[in-house]
């Protein structure tokens, strides 16, 4: 008998935009070897296994095709949803366990939902020379004012500031020296960014080729470290909730949320929005 794999659209509300995840459940005896090959077959950026927990409501864990990761976002909208739609959870808050710790979820009666993220740790800031190389622009495309940052919320990623939606949609990623950068700063990805569209907030790209991800069309830690690096270098003074555009140049539109309390310093980070169910196979 096969295992089942559900394929669900985070951050969309149709099969048109959103990012695939995996959605494994009943995983409590699936060795890692055994998830590694699944996450492998499903071949999304991120599949969730799903277990019991001494800990928390759930336990979940995230692998992209090539190895585990601590957290994954858009992988946890896409697990929460799907349980809401069968009918397993209700609306309200629950807990999952993971390798970032253990995170608060909340499922809305509107249908969103939001996750926690560990409160941000800025691990220092990245010569624009060698990250302008990496992405095919000139260091003058980066933002004079900003510069490019490693910032966690449970996972580690390099944000980057563009000048214009135009170098952001233009942009000649090159795979191998993202991966050594990526590798050398201990990051998942470069999350690129800019803020100049009417509508959002920011438009990102967000590129992990060395966890097997070339390019991703939603990223949720991602978002959580972005809205962070906003409010820390006071992009939008004085606001706290957010929304964010990815996956255009895949042509996966996705729309993503975050929500801050900070008050002198950060008390909670919370990402989220609505997700589609795609597919039901079996491996």
């Amino acid at each position: 008998m096969g295992i089942k794999v559900y394929k669900i659209l985070s951050f969309t509300d149709n099969k048109d935009g959103g990012n695939p995840a995996g959605v494994v459940f009943d995983a409590d005896n699936f060795s890692e070897e055994i998830m590694k090959n699944i996450a492998f077959k499903v071949g999304a950026s991120e599949t969730a296994f799903v277990s019991k927990s001494e800990k928390a409501d759930f336990k979940v864990r995230f692998f992209t095709p090539v190895e585990e990761v601590n957290l994954c976002g858009h992988a946890t909208i896409a697990t929460f949803f799907l349980m809401s739609e069968k009918g397993m959870i209700n609306p309200g808050i629950y807990t999952q366990e993971t390798k970032a710790g253990l995170l608060k979820i909340v499922c809305d009666d509107s249908g969103e939902i939001f996750m926690d993220q560990n409160i941000p740790v800025f691990y220092g800031i990245i010569d624009k020379k060698e990250i302008a190389e990496a992405l095919g622009i000139t260091q003058e495309n980066i933002s004079g004012k900003y510069s490019p940052e490693i910032v966690s919320t449970g996972l580690k990623d390099i944000i980057i500031p563009v000048k214009s939606f135009e170098i952001l949609n233009n942009l000649k990623p090159d795979y191998e020296k993202i991966s050594q950068i990526c590798r050398k700063n201990d990051s998942a990805g470069f999350h690129v960014f800019c803020t100049d569209r009417t509508g959002y907030d920011a438009s990102c790209r967000n590129f992990a080729p060395h966890l097997g991800i070339k390019e991703e069309a939603a990223t949720g830690t991602a978002s959580g470290a972005l809205a962070a690096y906003i409010i820390k270098n006071k992009i939008y003074n004085g606001k706290f909730s957010f929304t964010f555009e990815q996956g255009y140049a895949m042509k996966k539109p996705s729309v993503i949320k975050a929500v801050i309390q900070y008050n002198k310093s950060f008390e909670r980070i919370q990402v989220g929005g609505r997700a589609f169910s795609e597919s039901e196979t079996e491996i």
